[in-house]
């Protein structure tokens, strides 16, 4: 009997919980970011098999060691030819290298779709690696792109970057010669400062977090030579505007 009391219990208190979290989470969220649909957090890979499984098709996955336990994509991509690059050798990897030298370690091959999960942050130059991907991926094909937008700290000191969908769209801008699918986010989070914040912060709630951004992208063109450093504002922020002061 005690049992049963305490399972009444606990489902009553999943129930309450899950319904006041509705109510009180969804004032959090920020309804000028996208929500990932196509490729989001938990639809990616079925997309990325749906539209790669096949015969002929070439698929490189960056960062593709097994760290975490989950299937190789290796055996999820048996129709087409796989091959996975990693900074380290282990399971699921055939070449070992530096993503920023990405196209010198592939010769001439190309590619019809190449993808990351969970890797960008721990590039120390994400812009290099962008340029790096639009020379090995075949005209028509596409990339895709999941890291953090907000997430704790991790693999340090090889942890650089946060990025929103935004961000995301200017490293794989029509100026690299990239269109854009679908970019968005995932897995929206609720957070405040703590204690240990600056006095004026301590415990103010946070809004606008989202654990997973996202990018699919098709590569239009063959832009030769590319220097950042050359690139327009207006070639990679596309028709957007830094919001204008009330002042103005």
């Amino acid at each position: 009997m005690k049992t049963i009391f305490i399972t009444l219990l606990r489902w009553i208190h999943t129930l309450a919980s899950g319904c006041i979290g509705y109510f009180i989470d969804s004032k959090y969220l920020d309804q000028k970011v996208p929500m990932s649909d196509m490729v989001s957090h938990s639809n990616y890979m079925k997309y990325l098999l749906k539209v790669g499984n096949h015969q002929n098709l070439r698929i490189l996955e960056i960062g593709s060691r097994e760290v975490t336990g989950a299937s190789s994509a290796r055996k999820l991509f048996f129709n087409a030819k796989y091959v996975g690059f990693d900074y380290y050798p282990g399971p699921n990897v055939d070449v070992v290298g530096d993503a920023h030298k990405l196209s010198q370690y592939f010769g001439e091959e190309r590619f019809d779709i190449i993808y990351s999960s969970a890797v960008f942050e721990h590039f120390a130059m994400p812009w290099v690696v962008a340029t790096e991907i639009s020379k090995l991926l075949k005209v028509g094909g596409l990339v895709f792109v999941e890291t953090h937008m907000s997430f704790s700290s991790h693999e340090r000191p090889w942890h650089f970057f946060q990025f929103s969908d935004m961000a995301l769209k200017v490293l794989f801008s029509p100026a690299l010669g990239f269109e854009c699918i679908e970019a968005g986010v995932s897995n929206p989070m609720v957070g405040r400062f703590s204690i240990h914040a600056d006095r004026y912060l301590r415990l103010k709630p946070i809004g606008g977090l989202y654990c997973h951004s996202e990018f699919l992208g098709r590569k239009i063109k063959e832009v030769g030579q590319f220097d950042w450093r050359t690139v327009d504002l207006s070639d990679v922020v596309g028709q957007t505007t830094y919001p204008v002061p009330e002042s103005v």
